[in-house]
């Protein structure tokens, strides 16, 4: 395309890569609401109802560097189609997958279509806008994928109440239909000139080290944390990922340089990104199954009430400004500050308290509006063009890594706090007393099957042991933020404050221009 036309054409260009975006948004969240009925049937257990989830992330996160690296040297536009195509045939397989394990496979297959199309967005909008517009640019960008937030679960909701579980899947066809077109006729192509080799053993071993990792974690309330399982894949995670650390350091083409994360802009806006991720998806975990299993609403009503994170919206046009003001220190120290204080005002829910719920949520999708921008902008901007697609994957990776290490911390301290504090089921077959200490939603179907005075009393237990354990599930995450203002203060660089010029009363004001010094 002639570079005038793609100049004149730029928001266009935008808005189709913003529905893209939406449409990994929905994907990625959508299934959230869902997860009670998929357990009820499926027959899937708590780390199956996690590993649904987090394969998703897992893939993405795990497979962002090498989609940021494909589309550097095959062409973004190339790689955005190939990853709407693999979303559109895996989300048609989860629709109607008939088990646990196929769900899961499906989910990973589209986190590998998402890994595609996620950095080249951002990558097409590094290319297609000029320095002075990007900053906007990637507002909009950021409060397009904010509003996939909460319009998934709603949309998912809706659907719910009419149809199987596997019909929230199907919402995206259409869109991502429509976005494979537009992106064909109004996208421009681009690519890295100078084709450099792909990393494959980085990817390799960032992808073996992410999910064994994950799979420790998840693994953990279940096998137990001292046992040998847990602690070998604990251990084999740890080890995976300082052999990718390694292997980067020293590679002559690495997949993620160095010598971005060493620059302290970049490294402090990294942090305070992964930690918006980290609390977003451990948060959105826990909140689908307390807004469903605590406070009894249905899968549309418990959607509807995920709408308040729609400030979002709100924050990222104030982040813009603010960063302009402030700088972009006291926007990510403070927006986390604020982040922190929402998921201690979440850990406050418990049966009775709902406006407590809705008004973390609102504070929350705020935070992340105003955090979220502005960091990715001066990750974009801090990156060579000719490397827009490694700039955007690490920071896409950045933010599918926290998302899925926030499920997977959250969820295993959801989880073993849920154990630890729901007393032993009495009168139940061991079947139906292992699926109650499993998980809330597997009380809840005990209890139905119980029935009676000693079934209200397990629902009585199983939610006053949830609502512990969301207690303590809050305040990690609200500790994990906390440790990222700190982070974030120590990495940013100050606010530079020009000097104030020097006029000294006895010194007299020279009359003549002085002549310049060439050695000053």
């Amino acid at each position: 395309m002639d570079p005038t036309a793609v100049h004149r054409s730029r928001w266009r260009i935008l808005a189709v890569l913003c529905l893209s975006l939406i449409v990994i948004g929905m994907d990625n969240l959508i299934l959230n609401l869902a997860l009670p009925r998929v357990q009820h049937d499926l027959g899937a257990t708590g780390g199956e109802l996690q590993w649904i989830i987090d394969s998703y992330t897992l893939a993405f996160g795990g497979l962002l560097l090498l989609g940021g690296g494909l589309g550097d040297r095959f062409g973004r536009k190339r790689l955005l189609l190939a990853g709407l195509v693999l979303v559109l045939g895996f989300t048609l397989g989860a629709a109607y997958a008939g088990s646990p394990g196929t769900l899961i496979a499906m989910r990973a297959g589209m986190g590998v279509g998402g890994a595609f199309v996620m950095p080249a967005t951002l990558s097409v909008i590094k290319h297609v806008f000029p320095a002075e517009e990007q900053a906007r640019a990637i507002s909009v960008w950021a409060g397009s994928g904010a509003i996939g937030v909460p319009l998934g679960p709603v949309l998912g909701g809706l659907l719910l109440e009419h149809f199987w579980w596997g019909s929230v899947f199907l919402i995206s066809v259409p869109v991502v239909v429509f976005a494979i077109v537009a992106c064909v006729v109004m996208v421009p192509e681009s690519r890295n000139p100078h084709r450099v080799p792909l990393d494959l053993a980085g990817v390799v071993l960032s992808v073996a080290g992410l999910g064994v990792l994950v799979y420790g974690i998840i693994e953990g309330p279940h096998h137990g944390w001292t046992d040998p399982v847990t602690l070998t894949a604990l251990a084999a995670g740890a080890l995976f990922l300082a052999l990718f650390v390694l292997r980067e350091r020293w590679a002559r083409h690495p997949m993620l340089p160095g010598k971005m994360f060493r620059a302290p802009l970049f490294a402090g806006s990294a942090v305070a990104m992964f930690c918006v991720n980290f609390c977003l998806f451990g948060l959105l975990f826990v909140v689908t199954q307390y807004l469903q299993f605590v406070r009894g609403h249905g899968p549309l009503d418990a959607g509807l009430r995920l709408l308040p994170m729609l400030t979002a919206v709100i924050g990222a046009g104030l982040g813009e400004r603010l960063v302009r003001t402030a700088g972009i220190r006291a926007v990510a120290s403070g927006g986390l500050a604020v982040l922190a204080g929402s998921m201690l005002l979440m850990a406050r829910a418990d049966a009775g308290s709902e406006p407590v719920a809705l008004g973390a949520l609102a504070l929350f999708g705020f935070t992340m509006g105003l955090v979220l921008p502005p960091c990715a902008n001066a990750i974009l901007a801090a990156a060579p063009a000719e490397q827009g697609g490694a700039a955007s994957a690490v920071t896409d990776a950045t933010l599918q890594v926290g998302g899925s290490l926030g499920i997977a911390v959250i969820g295993s301290v959801l989880t073993t706090s849920y154990r630890d504090e729901l007393p032993g089921p009495d009168g139940l077959p061991a079947p139906a007393a292992e699926a109650a200490r499993d998980s809330l939603g597997g009380a809840s179907e005990a209890a139905a099957r119980l029935g009676g005075e000693a079934g209200e009393e397990l629902r009585g237990l199983a939610t006053d042991a949830f609502t512990q354990a969301l207690t303590d599930a809050m305040t990690v995450a609200g500790g994990i933020a906390g440790a990222g203002v700190l982070a974030v203060l120590l990495l940013m660089p100050g606010r530079r404050r020009r000097p104030a010029p020097k006029t000294p009363a006895t010194t007299p004001i020279p009359t003549h221009r002085p002549e310049r010094n060439p050695v000053a």
